[in-house]
């Protein structure tokens, strides 16, 4: 890997944190417990489609536990909803982006709902209440449209981002 490439993804990996801290501390949530616009995952589609589904993998792990380490939720009820959360979602993004026939859009819709059916099936199972699952509907009404917010939002950045430090010279 080379140094321009790994402090990139370093940058990257900042602004996903800063982004997630920024949300969970001082932006005001829905009025839904668990929905929030998820604002650090513009950053794991910036690097899912400029640098790979592996670099976007590693830094989406090292988010979810340095964030948990800074929250003081590692290992907690939140943490775990976070990585099933976050597992789930990548999955679905990495699925429907080889599809080749969906934008950056629709792979984050898809990557906002994964989120979401992660979190309420940890919830589920560690709780122990399958009754959480009558949650879903509501989650997936919010899903759709933060997940549209955040695939423009990627949209836009990932042409700002190519234009200022180029494409494929980060590959080298």
């Amino acid at each position: 890997m080379n140094t321009k490439r790994l402090v990139t993804l370093s940058i990257l990996l900042t602004i996903s944190i800063v982004l997630s801290v920024l949300e969970s501390f001082f932006i005001p949530s829905f009025s839904v417990p668990g929905a929030k616009l998820g604002l650090a995952n513009i950053v794991t589609i910036i690097i899912i489609y400029q640098f790979g589904e592996k670099d976007a993998f590693m830094v989406l792990v090292l988010r979810i536990f340095l964030v948990g380490l800074l929250s003081g939720s590692i290992f907690n009820f939140p943490f775990w909803l976070s990585v099933s959360g976050g597992m789930v979602a990548f999955a679905m993004m990495f699925l429907f982006k080889k599809f080749k026939v969906f934008n950056m859009i629709s792979v984050s819709v898809m990557g906002s709902l994964g989120h979401s059916l992660g979190q309420i099936v940890m919830a589920i199972f560690i709780l122990d209440t399958a009754e959480l699952a009558y949650y879903f509907p509501l989650l997936f009404m919010i899903a759709i449209p933060t997940g549209i917010f955040v695939g423009f939002t990627s949209t836009k950045f990932l042409n700002i981002m190519q234009e200022q430090i180029g494409d494929k010279e980060l590959y080298e």
